[in-house]
């Protein structure tokens, strides 16, 4: 946010904040399916637990380089990427 306008750092904070909630969405989405696939296994996953895990990181997503949007995406909103199966290991 180098550039000295007022317009164009408020251009580019609002970027940034689409940003924000693309990711926060797109983390939403897939934990949801990540605890109904778990559930769907027979894990137990209390609701009290689950109300505090918080879609806000974003270590997966790569911030550097140039963005090219597909305003036509192959797969309908409801789609998503098969997730990857992990063995759960008791904490016991």
């Amino acid at each position: 946010m180098r550039d000295r306008s007022y317009e164009h750092q408020i251009h580019k904070a609002s970027g940034l904040n689409f940003l924000v909630a693309a990711i926060i969405l797109w983390n939403t989405k897939y934990l949801e399916a990540s605890m109904d696939d778990l559930r769907k296994d027979g894990v137990t996953i209390p609701d009290e637990i689950a109300r505090h895990i918080a879609p806000l990181g974003w270590a997966h997503v790569g911030l550097t380089g140039d963005y090219q949007w597909n305003m036509n995406p192959p797969f309908s909103p409801d789609h998503l990427r098969p997730l990857r199966k992990y063995e759960i290991q008791d904490a016991a």
